[in-house]
């Protein structure tokens, strides 16, 4: 009777852990760039010799790869990345990843992000405009042209978040696979005036939460009426003594 419980267990842990994620995407489903969460979980059988016992493990997060929309703004210094890539901050926390394009030109001409982190080139340095030149226009490659001359280039780079990831709060994310700078490759580019919406669906992440609160609610009845079972058999031994 007590593996029942074990197994209860196992899934309430599970199930918790998707909630948080469910409830993670819900709250940045309206933050630019944002890529939901999702949570494989796999079998755990343990051998008992009779009959084996199946677990589930506490799952391992990855993250949707599905672009989200993209909302025209016709602002020079908002991008959108086509693809499977990534823009590249600065921060003092280290170097991360976004598809987050909204960018700035600060005083001194420092390309930086809505939290006025610097913006990287391919080579991971900061990029540097003119502030008295005209609006620069980017092309799809992320090269800056400003008075029609090339003078930069914004860094898209690609990482394998299977590899393992952090959530930068809601910059971005931190790789354990370091990046690599995207180079001649037509399937990633950069499109200026746009942003990208986040990827998730909250109708969809509704319909989840719903049947995973179900699921998990159900979880403790079980555990519940596998307790009681378990007081009424030690209480029915007792008395036979």
């Amino acid at each position: 009777m007590q593996t029942s419980l074990y197994v209860g267990l196992s899934s309430q842990l599970a199930l918790e852990r998707r909630l948080n994620t469910i409830a993670d995407n819900v709250a940045n489903a309206n933050t630019t760039g944002f890529r939901a969460t999702e949570i494989k979980f796999d079998e755990v059988v343990q051998d008992l010799g009779a009959a084996d016992v199946s677990y589930v493990n506490e799952g391992n997060e990855f993250l949707s790869t599905m672009n989200g929309g993209f909302a025209k703004t016709g602002n020079p210094f908002d991008f959108a990345i086509s693809g499977d890539g990534w823009f590249q901050l600065e921060t003092p926390n280290g170097n991360v990843l976004t598809r987050d394009g909204r960018f700035n030109l600060s005083p001194a001409g420092e390309l930086v992000n809505v939290d006025g982190y610097p913006v990287l080139d391919v080579g991971g340095a900061p990029i540097q405009l003119n502030p008295n030149a005209d609006a620069p226009k980017v092309g799809k490659d992320g090269g800056i042209y400003q008075n029609n001359a090339r003078v930069a280039q914004i860094g898209l780079y690609t990482a394998d978040v299977n590899a393992g990831f952090v959530r930068a709060g809601s910059l971005g994310i931190i790789t354990a696979d370091q990046p690599e700078p995207v180079v001649d490759r037509t399937d990633i580019g950069v499109t200026q005036g746009f942003l990208e919406e986040s990827n998730v669906n909250p109708v969809s992440e509704m319909t989840q939460l719903i049947m995973v609160s179900r699921a998990f609610e159900n979880s403790s009845i079980m555990m519940r009426d596998t307790e009681e079972t378990l007081k009424e058999a030690i209480k029915t031994l007792g008395n036979g003594r």
